[in-house]
């Protein structure tokens, strides 16, 4: 039978169950990746299970996240992070070295391996034919000790491209394009795979910017065939030697097809709050804007920055906006400084930041209050940028610097003749950032500052639940409005205690106070419950602070999986009409919570404070009941190593 590509990838690297739409499977993890905002617990897990090197082909460590050092807690965590690479076999790129997504699409992606990674944008590597998953830091631990990845066998929707896109039309028109037709939902439960004659017409980069923003479809990945782009791609970076053309079979047939016509594209802009919000840039040109910010995992690459660079050449930034510009790799920031085009950029008025995350996870740069703020970036949630009110849009680079030059939203059309831009045979290859793992690690001492606090872990679940409702949501509540990033909050990631203080931080300041006083809590949601970045904080922190289940009518891939890897139960409602008669304050108690997960069966829902009963359901393999029983992921693995 005809297979997809992502079906012979995953086919290759299954080691448990089969290729079922929706039935658990386990496959093998060639590689994994971490950066700092969630690796510092990730390795913290690592080190919990007792292993003495990770087992995987490659393991690498970013720091990308936190490096705006206002304070000891970033620089320990950087400490913590080196250390520990260096002693369990771990790659470290250091502070600077670039994106974590960048850089491993340059110098690590393989085609036709697997990748996990601490970050929901890891499928950025599909854009070099890898099945490159984002997930949470608990289940990269227990890959990097060998271990299989489980996860609901996905489906495979075919997005297919004809046609070659037109001037000032972008890679990231077409991510924006198919955001638009499949929602932010759409993607929930499937990979994304292109193919069609127009791939051919688009290079690695302009590839891994339309996987990386994946990511906001909910989909468990996204992946590019490789051809004769990727091989000079990966002649470019001198690793020719890893390419291997992969395809999918003739006659592959899909779950679904989404066709896209490239030459029939447009300039194309999300407007605030979400990625999905996809609007021709036309219908809002004209829109003041206080401020431009071109960079990210998403939009970093050398190419992104050339086009930059050369539209920005001779010109001024607008009075009215502060514009920043992150190259994504030393790679990228090397390049751009020798071929003019950071000198165009510095000249313009453009601020030049580090080659990190920076404003895309609201570590500085927040805009001003209410302020317009045009990014190249893949997130645009409520406060996701520092200011909590203020209109965030997601456009191409192309689309940023035009809205640069003017002072308001342009289509970058505007601009006239696209310019030539230099292709270029090779690029700089300098890995002196990147430091390879000691030979002596039992020489190597694990550095731990006052900021790295003990692991937090739960027991085994106990026959009965009764908690207390904190917050009744809606729908589409993202990671980010329960467990807030930015300069302030981030660096306690390797502190439970102190970051479960901003628990829904930005949707009820009382939260965390609230779950302290209740002992035992609940939390009632809507539709896509969980959607946005893989951070487990946001399913380990409130476990911290006594969040027992989640009930909602259905949840996004990533955080379901982390709700369960810390022993919180993920309910859906058998009816959804039981949603609207939960309030706030009341108190919920499920009987016989381990034996009705251990038998399959629907629980029973007692709303002690209204007096009726309802049902809930469950979407879990048995494999995840006893991980729930046993109180979560890292119990059941160390009972099981024990067993063993």
């Amino acid at each position: 039978m005809a297979q997809t590509l992502a079906y012979k990838i995953l086919q290759k690297h299954l080691v448990d169950g089969e290729l079922v739409p929706g039935k658990e499977i386990g496959i093998r993890i060639d590689q994994t990746l971490t950066q700092d905002a969630t690796g510092t617990m990730a390795y913290l897990q690592f080190e919990a299970l007792g292993l003495k090197k990770v087992k995987t082909k490659r393991s690498v460590s970013y720091v990308d996240h936190n490096t705006l050092q206002s304070g000891f807690e970033n620089a320990d965590d950087h400490q913590y992070l080196q250390s520990v690479a260096s002693k369990y076999g771990i790659y470290f790129s250091r502070p600077g070295n670039g994106i974590c997504h960048q850089v491993h699409l340059e110098r690590f992606s393989v085609p036709g391996w697997t990748l996990l990674g601490s970050d929901s944008h890891t499928p950025t590597s599909g854009g070099l034919g890898m099945i490159a998953i984002g997930a949470g830091g608990l289940d990269v631990a227990v890959a990097m000790g060998g271990g299989p990845f489980y996860l609901p066998c996905p489906r495979v929707v075919g997005v297919k491209l004809t046609g070659k896109l037109r001037p000032w039309v972008a890679a990231k028109d077409i991510i924006l394009k198919v955001l638009q037709v499949l929602t932010v939902k759409g993607g929930v439960g499937n990979i994304i795979e292109y193919f069609g004659p127009g791939v051919a017409t688009l290079s690695v980069p302009e590839r891994a910017t339309i996987t990386n923003m994946g990511a906001e479809l909910g989909a468990t990945t996204s992946i590019f065939p490789t051809d004769k782009m990727a091989m000079k791609y990966l002649e470019a970076q001198g690793r020719e030697k890893v390419f291997k053309e992969i395809a999918p079979d003739e006659g592959a047939e899909y779950d679904k097809v989404v066709e896209i016509d490239l030459s029939k594209l447009e300039p194309l802009i999300a407007k605030p709050h979400s990625p999905d919000n996809v609007v021709p840039v036309r219908e809002v040109a004209g829109t003041p804007v206080c401020q431009v910010c071109i960079g990210s995992c998403t939009n970093s690459s050398l190419s992104d920055l050339n086009l930059v660079g050369a539209v920005l050449e001779g010109e001024v930034i607008a009075p009215n906006l502060s514009m920043t510009i992150s190259p994504g790799s030393k790679q990228v920031f090397n390049m751009i400084s020798k071929d003019g085009s950071l000198t165009n950029m510095i000249a313009s008025g453009a601020r030049i930041l580090e080659s990190a995350c920076g404003p895309c996870i609201g570590m500085g740069q927040s805009p001003s209050s209410t302020g317009v703020s045009v990014r190249s970036f893949n997130r645009n949630f409520v406060g996701r940028s520092g200011t909590k009110d203020a209109q965030v849009y997601l456009a191409s680079p192309e689309t940023c610097v035009a809205s640069a030059i003017k002072g308001k939203i342009t289509d970058p059309r505007k601009l006239g003749e696209f310019p030539k831009l230099k292709t270029r045979k090779k690029y700089i290859t300098d890995d002196s950032g990147i430091l390879k793992p000691s030979r002596k690690p039992d020489q190597v001492e694990v550095i731990r500052g006052p900021n790295i606090a003990s692991l937090p872990t739960s027991g085994p679940m106990p026959d009965s639940i009764t908690s207390k409702v904190l917050l009744v949501l809606g729908d589409n509540i993202t990671t980010d409005h329960i467990m807030p990033a930015g300069a302030k909050i981030l660096p306690l990631r390797s502190n439970i205690p102190k970051i479960s203080e901003f628990v829904y931080y930005y949707v009820d300041e009382t939260f965390a106070t609230r779950a302290k006083e209740a002992g035992a809590s609940a939390v009632i949601g809507g539709d896509n419950y969980g959607q946005g970045s893989s951070r487990e904080h946001a399913a380990l922190a409130p476990m911290y602070l006594g969040l027992r289940f989640v009930l909602a009518k259905s949840f996004a891939r990533i955080h379901k999986t982390n709700l369960v890897n810390f022993g919180i139960i993920p309910l859906e409602f058998a009816d959804s009409a039981d949603y609207d008669r939960i309030k706030q304050d009341d108190m919920l108690r499920i009987d016989n919570v381990p034996k009705m997960l251990k038998e399959g069966a629907d629980l029973t829902v007692k709303n002690q404070t209204q007096g009726y009963e309802f049902k809930a359901k469950y979407d879990l393999s048995v494999r995840q009941t006893e991980i729930l029983r046993a109180g979560g992921l890292l119990n059941y693995t160390k009972k099981r190593s024990k067993d063993e």
